[in-house]
């Protein structure tokens, strides 16, 4: 500190041109999620708002998503950077067609997606089968339900399309409904007035990752380090929003997005938390955002025997762990939790 007190004039006018370079040469990215904004887009608002990207020398832009929205295609039209993808089936889609698009960082280590009971009526994820009617998207049957099918036994004849309106769960004691853990158990609460019992499809076996960061393969050619800025500047971003004060961020949320509550908010991150959907298994040592071979490889294995997706895909054009693995975040969550 005395050091820094005691610096020559020249040093001071080095030390702001230097400022002044690194502001001038910040490098323009954008960041296209796949929803609006939201408190599960919180690590990048983060890294926006308390300057991480820009310390490491990005301006980033957070392009939101939504119904109407198809940020994927722009990322492979060249006109985002980066991009949010929801779980692993969309990159081994995008192999299967021969499209260069690349996961570089998972900031989510779980699958959000659960199955939401009334109080007391399963005892545990396989009990579900039990259940009469299970209201399931045409997105998720397509997907994790046929997982469901091929490892514990579901059955097509359980599954009644999810409309996204809970009012036929509510009303139907003997039934199950899909969800995100961050999302509709909180309005289930709201509009049935009692608290569902969750069942998180990841820690009964749907070991994807999620909320991926995808960009192209030549970006990752041309300018590795602004991949390296991006995907560490998020993953630290994460560690301060999950571990140290989301304010900023949060506003930024809620100015793109001015129907999304405070309540909503505190409500997701509390639930992020509880169930380690940023920060758990390998995030643990590895830092928020880590990948292994070794879980993507089972999870594709997985789809392969599900028949959600084909056999022979080559899973090294799927991913690269050369940007998510360096522990960028766990020095930031030591000193947040005071470790």
């Amino acid at each position: 500190m005395e050091a820094s007190m005691t610096l020559k004039p020249a040093a001071l006018a080095a030390s702001f041109a230097l400022t002044a370079t690194s502001a001038v040469a910040l490098e323009a990215v954008s960041f296209g999620t796949n929803w609006v904004p939201q408190a599960e887009h919180g690590g990048y608002y983060q890294a926006v708002a308390d300057g991480t990207y820009e310390a490491c020398g990005l301006d980033v832009t957070i392009v939101p998503g939504g119904p109407q929205v198809n940020n994927r295609a722009l990322l492979m039209a060249g006109k985002v950077d980066f991009h949010m993808a929801g779980n692993l089936l969309l990159p081994f889609s995008a192999v299967e067609q021969g499209i260069p698009i690349k996961v570089v960082a998972a900031h989510f280590q779980k699958e959000p997606q659960v199955i939401l009971t009334h109080p007391g009526k399963v005892g545990s994820f396989e009990e579900l089968k039990t259940l009469p009617k299970l209201f399931i998207g045409d997105n998720g049957y397509q997907s994790y339900y046929q997982w469901m099918i091929t490892e514990f036994g579901f059955t097509a004849e359980q599954r009644v399309p999810y409309t996204f309106n809970p009012a036929p769960f509510i009303a139907d004691p003997e039934s199950g409904q899909q969800g995100y853990v961050t999302s509709e158990p909180f309005a289930i609460e709201r509009e049935g007035g009692f608290k569902p019992d969750i069942f998180v499809i990841a820690d009964a076996g749907f070991n994807t990752y999620a909320t991926l960061v995808e960009t192209m393969q030549d970006t990752i050619d041309e300018k590795p380090e602004v991949v390296k800025c991006f995907v560490e500047g998020s993953a630290i971003g994460w560690a301060n929003y999950l571990y140290g004060d989301p304010t900023l961020a949060n506003a930024l949320i809620q100015e793109q997005n001015p129907e999304m509550s405070s309540e909503q908010i505190a409500y997701s991150i509390e639930m992020m938390k509880e169930f380690g959907i940023v920060d758990s298994g390998d995030s643990l040592e590895m830092g928020i955002g880590a990948m292994t071979d070794a879980t993507i490889t089972s999870f594709y294995d997985k789809m392969v025997d599900s028949g959600v997706i084909d056999a022979g895909l080559d899973l090294s054009q799927v991913y690269t762990l050369d940007f998510a693995n360096t522990g960028a975040a766990l020095p930031v969550k030591k000193t947040l939790l005071g470790e």
